[in-house]
């Protein structure tokens, strides 16, 4: 069997940190990315960004009922999405998971479908905004349970791991999905199990207005994991490339047969819970502001000009390119057309019985 070494050792004090706030590589390691990768990474951040924007911009013209805000984690879901294995892995996500759907390679005319309900959605337009999955890139569709999709995501580990496909199954959360029993039965059921499954919480201390103090006496969540058999890594989620690198170790460690890890990545969200909540009421200007000081794309920025890898000018084009390509995304998804409401009764039964049909008759 393949020798169980980690590059990070599991349970520090610290968060791990490869970027420093400035800039700066930091890590003990040489950096073995290529210019081209660093450049996609960084690609991947910005274009997260500008959708979280312009789902935004949309919810406010009325063209989408609901947006969960992704600004402030693009760090750690672009350092996920970068470390599995496209269409082979499984991703569980939560959501506020946009960001990380868009780096794996979920087209952007499929997740505006998926918000706006139009029939660019391959979901027929069945969930609430917010909530996409993905059958051609392994994604669970989004659940608003919270935590409802982590027991899943165990079992589809295990079956990897029974019928050994050599996959991992991902799934991410928030730090209020920790305080309900389905993770606390799955992450258990994890360990005893030996899954090959990646638990990855985005801490951004709230659970809507519920801060984390309020929600748990532990200092951390990755603490936690003693108690259930398996390292656990507290991480810079502002640092997308520790999160990169953890996460690359762990998922490997997982398919190598040693079982699972959880992964605590400290973010923040610069936006509100959700577009119906008022973040003011439970959290000070002076934190959000703060915290946007620690901007994980600018960081990475920083450090891609300091590399002589990007300058101003080539990153406002770059903006610029994302943004367009998003744009077109939107009219795309808006050309296809409201999904009708005959889709309501596709899929669930070979032959539709009476009282469908006669409801859908009634839509006629």
């Amino acid at each position: 069997m393949i020798k169980d070494s980690q590059m990070f050792s599991p349970f520090t004090e610290q968060p791990i940190q490869l970027l420093d706030d400035a800039g700066n590589w930091i890590a003990p390691f040489e950096l073995d990315l290529s210019k081209e990768q660093l450049l996609s990474m960084y690609q991947d951040l910005l274009s997260a960004r500008l959708l979280d924007e312009r789902l935004g911009r949309l919810q406010r013209r009325g063209r989408i009922s609901f947006v969960a805000p992704t600004s402030g984690h693009e760090g750690a879901q672009v350092g996920v999405a970068h470390a599995v294995r496209a269409k082979h892995d499984w991703l569980f996500p939560y959501y506020r998971d946009t960001g990380m759907l868009l780096a794996l390679g979920v087209p952007a005319v499929e997740i505006f479908g998926q918000n706006m309900a139009t029939q660019a959605d391959p979901n027929k337009a069945r969930q609430m905004p917010s909530h996409v999955g993905s059958k051609d890139f392994n994604v669970f569709t989004i659940a608003s349970a919270i935590a409802s999709h982590i027991p899943p995501a165990v079992g589809a580990a295990l079956s990897m791991k029974l019928q050994n496909t050599g996959q991992v199954a991902v799934t991410s959360f928030g730090d209020g999905a920790t305080s309900e029993g389905d993770f606390h039965a799955a992450i258990n059921f994890a360990g005893a199990q030996g899954a090959p499954v990646v638990f990855v919480c985005e801490n951004n201390r709230y659970a809507i207005s519920v801060d984390f103090r309020k929600q748990s006496a532990s200092e951390t969540v990755v603490e936690k994991a003693h108690a259930y058999g398996m390292p656990g890594y507290l991480v810079d989620g502002m640092d997308v490339l520790a999160c990169y690198y953890v996460m690359k170790d762990v998922v490997e460690r997982a398919r190598a047969g040693f079982g699972p890890s959880l992964v605590e990545m400290l973010v923040y969200r610069y936006g509100p819970h959700s577009s119906a909540d008022d973040d003011s009421r439970y959290r000070p200007k002076e934190e959000v502001d703060a915290w946007k000081q620690r901007d994980p794309i600018k960081r990475l920025k920083t450090f891609l000009i300091k590399q002589n890898y990007l300058t101003n000018e080539q990153n406002d084009a770059l903006i610029a390119q994302c943004d367009e390509t998003l744009a077109q995304a939107v009219k795309a998804s808006e050309a296809a057309g409201s999904a009708p409401v005959s889709w309501m009764f596709e899929d669930v039964y070979a032959e539709l019985p009476q009282h469908l049909k006669d409801q859908a008759e009634l839509l006629n």
